[in-house]
């Protein structure tokens, strides 16, 4: 088996619209608590003429590799998405609900995984509380600006109506400013880009990929042993997409490095239960059978917000016969993580949600540090690998029409 010394990795963010040095910040904070841990040395520095990246250097099991990392960007389509106020937002609760409603696949998401559908619920309950409160204050305070205008001689009705919605607006206002604690608006404005187009990709988001693909496509030609994509939550389906149209379109050399392709919390079935998403079914559906690439999806029953060991291309009903990807496997956080550190985040789940690409204090065979850094390629560490017995592979979706 050669030693691999060289990997070029490309990593897709689910729908998040902080800037990408988040995601080296996270890296090099979590790689220094594995290392710890593990033993191994691992060191960051700048990327070379890469806006959004960063290089490793890395000697971990007995090689010393050499790993140059992009974030693939579309931070500011996630932005653009959640420019709308209170209104707006309040609008897209009603059109999101009807869609997975109507569409049939909000009972067939129930039927595969009650946490990430509990989840996606969760705005929707979180937002319909703070109206209440909000117009529950209004009507107090109206009350109070009524009883007022009435003892000194007005009209208490002119008072209370302008004094409800003002404050009722207030509050709107306030609850929107702090959501960075809440996370309503932003899970909100997360599955209404799914719903909106009912699993279709906007245009922006389809030239996007396309550029990603030719990035990609380009660092299958230079002096590497692997090039890796990881793609985390919604950027999972995203990487289906861009790794599909790369094969399709030949542009994966025979002579070239190993590609792997690594789905981290996926939650591809918000997307390929819906009725538009014929493209997303007809890529999975492909990319399940290719022998261009190794695909390895790594999910945890712990992360409430991912559709945990469900097989992505079987649910969603497009499985062919001569099905190889991916490889399901669990991350166990119950087991990965020392009862200590999982009693401290069990009920954190945004941060359980990100787990897959922290340090674990008792890494099993997934290990994020060792599949980007390590000297092995994705199809080398998971050689011989069963998959997880708890896979899921039920074909669910309401919706299997595919892509011509």
């Amino acid at each position: 088996m050669r030693q691999l010394r060289r990997r070029r990795v490309f990593y897709i963010p689910g729908f998040d619209p902080i800037h990408p040095r988040r995601y080296r910040e996270l890296y090099r904070r979590e790689a220094a608590a594995q290392a710890a841990l593990s033993g191994f040395d691992l060191t960051l520095s700048p990327a070379n003429g890469r806006r959004f990246g960063w290089t490793v250097a890395a000697r971990i099991e007995g090689g010393e590799v050499h790993a140059e990392f992009e974030v693939l960007v579309w931070s500011d389509i996630v932005r653009d998405q959640m420019r709308g106020g209170v209104v707006a937002t309040y609008g897209q609760l009603v059109r999101t609900a009807w869609t997975y409603i109507a569409s049939g696949a909000l009972g067939r998401l129930m039927r595969l995984r009650k946490g990430p559908v509990i989840a996606a619920l969760y705005p929707v309950v979180m937002l319909l509380v703070q109206l209440a409160v909000a117009f529950g204050l209004g009507a107090l305070a109206g009350g109070f600006a009524a009883r007022a205008a009435a003892w000194a001689g007005g009209a208490g009705a002119l008072a209370f109506w302008p004094v409800l919605a003002l404050v009722a607006a207030g509050m709107l206002q306030l609850f929107r400013r702090h959501d960075r604690r809440l996370f309503a608006y932003y899970l909100m404005h997360d599955y209404a880009f799914a719903a909106r187009w009912g699993g279709a990709n906007p245009p922006a988001l389809d030239a996007r990929l396309a550029e990603f693909e030719t990035r990609i496509a380009a660092a299958l030609t230079e002096d590497v042993d692997e090039v890796l994509v990881v793609g985390h939550s919604s950027g999972a389906h995203l990487a289906v997409s861009v790794l599909s149209g790369l094969i399709r379109a030949g542009r994966v050399p025979e002579d070239g490095p190993a590609l792997g392709f690594v789905s981290l919390g996926q939650v591809v079935p918000m997307m390929s239960f819906l009725p538009e998403a014929r493209r997303l079914r007809a890529d999975l559906a492909y990319l399940s059978t290719r022998e261009e690439l190794a695909w390895v999806d790594v999910t945890a029953p712990g992360d409430g917000c991912a559709f945990a060991l469900c097989d992505p291309v079987a649910v969603s009903g497009v499985a062919p016969k001569d099905q190889r990807w991916p490889l399901v496997i669990s991350a166990a956080f119950t087991q990965t993580l020392s009862p200590a550190r999982w009693r401290e985040l069990c009920w954190r789940f945004f941060r359980l949600h990100f787990q897959y690409l922290c340090a674990f204090d008792r890494p099993g065979d997934y290990d994020y540090f060792r599949v980007t850094a390590g000297p092995l390629t994705l199809a080398e560490r998971f050689a011989g690998r069963a998959p997880s017995r708890s896979a899921i592979r039920r074909a669910l979706s309401p919706h299997v029409t595919v892509a011509a």
